[in-house]
């Protein structure tokens, strides 16, 4: 192994420390950012690890931004600021883009970058939507009972909430395509796969995604636990929760979209 390569292991390290230190990330999850930094820098070289970096940084801004605006959410939400392994996109989303370096590693193909591509379009398009659109004005819509339901509900969707999402979708086409290269139609794709991604996130979290009432308060929350007693489930698959949500909608558009551009 060369000098470089020494490098640059030691910095994906030192950036994980890092995020640790700074409680961006949890200890498991300092560890997991490293494993996915590493099987992207395998597949795709430093730009893989900048395009990653593009989504980790402006996620982890966000999830600070105006977050005493947000405290409210800590009664609805299951997850926290700092991420640990399977929180908010270090496993539940990175976990697609390190399979496509893993796969570009054991075989290169130029398809395996569209996966990354996409993975991180989604997940980024899906974050801020979750973080710029909890600060709308209007309460969102929950696209399963068509009301209106409070700010950071799972399956709901804001007007406000939408643009961030294809904001985000949108940085990372464009920074794939500063940095890899590629044409139009390719920028295209990703944009709206990974915006895809985010309303199958929608979807998923209205219909499947566990939801838990407070037998103390009566609040509807995605804790297990709330007022110190455990929750009753009352809609959704148990093992559905938001981390498996994000996975699911994140790897099958990735999927999908590999499939047919396959196919074109």
């Amino acid at each position: 192994m060369g000098i470089d390569q020494l490098l640059v292991i030691g910095f994906i390290a030192i950036f994980s420390i890092a995020s640790g230190f700074i409680k961006l990330l949890k200890p498991s999850g300092a560890f997991a950012a490293f494993l996915t930094g590493l099987l992207v820098w395998a597949g795709f070289g430093l730009k893989g690890l900048i395009l990653m970096g593009v989504f980790f940084l402006t996620s982890s801004f966000l999830s600070r931004y105006k977050s005493k605006v947000k405290e409210q959410l800590g009664e609805i939400h299951e997850k926290g600021s700092a991420r640990d392994w399977a929180k908010a996109q270090v496993a539940a989303n990175g976990g697609t883009a390190a399979f496509a370096g893993l796969g570009n590693f054991l075989s290169p193909d130029p398809v395996w970058l569209l996966v990354l591509a996409i993975s991180l379009a989604s997940a980024n398009a899906d974050t801020w939507a979750s973080e710029l659109g909890v600060l709308s004005k209007q309460q969102p819509i929950s696209i399963k009972s068509f009301k209106r339901v409070p700010r950071g509900t799972s399956g709901a969707i804001s007007g406000f909430g939408t643009a961030a999402s294809a904001a985000g979708s949108l940085l990372i086409a464009l920074t794939a395509l500063l940095l890899f290269g590629g044409d139009p139609v390719w920028v295209l794709f990703v944009f709206l796969f990974g915006l895809a991604g985010s309303l199958a996130d929608t979807v998923l979290g209205a219909y499947f995604q566990a939801e838990f009432k407070c037998v103390h308060c009566n609040v509807l929350t995605e804790k297990l636990t709330h007022c110190s007693m455990p929750t009753k489930q009352v809609s959704g698959f148990n093992r559905m929760n938001n981390d498996a949500v994000n996975f699911v909608s994140c790897f099958t558009v990735a999927i999908l979209g590999m499939s047919l551009y396959n196919m074109l």
